[in-house]
């Protein structure tokens, strides 16, 4: 995994840029990780459903979750969004 490309879509960007600081470091943390071992029990990699059917979610800390998707089989990492549980899964 460590490897593969990693792409952020602007709404991204922008959440991360606006979340509090504690979060922008556990996610550079998680990203770490992620590239280490995508399926590290404490990112709780999952696949979503409903509207987020073609997604996957990891957790970033207990209510912060990262929304991605993978192409070219699992070699690029599209972020599309960040944000809390709350307020994605409304």
């Amino acid at each position: 995994m460590k490897d593969a490309r990693v792409e952020f879509s602007q709404r991204f960007v922008k959440s991360l840029r606006k979340a509090p600081r504690k979060i922008q470091i556990a996610y550079r943390t998680r990203l770490e990780l992620f590239l280490t071992d995508k399926y590290y029990p404490i990112l709780n990699n999952h696949a979503l459903t409903g509207k987020y059917r073609e997604y996957r979610s990891i957790n970033i800390s207990g209510d912060w979750r990262a929304i991605f998707r993978e192409f070219e089989n699992g070699n690029v990492v599209y972020f599309d969004f960040l944000g809390t549980h709350s307020k994605l899964y409304k």
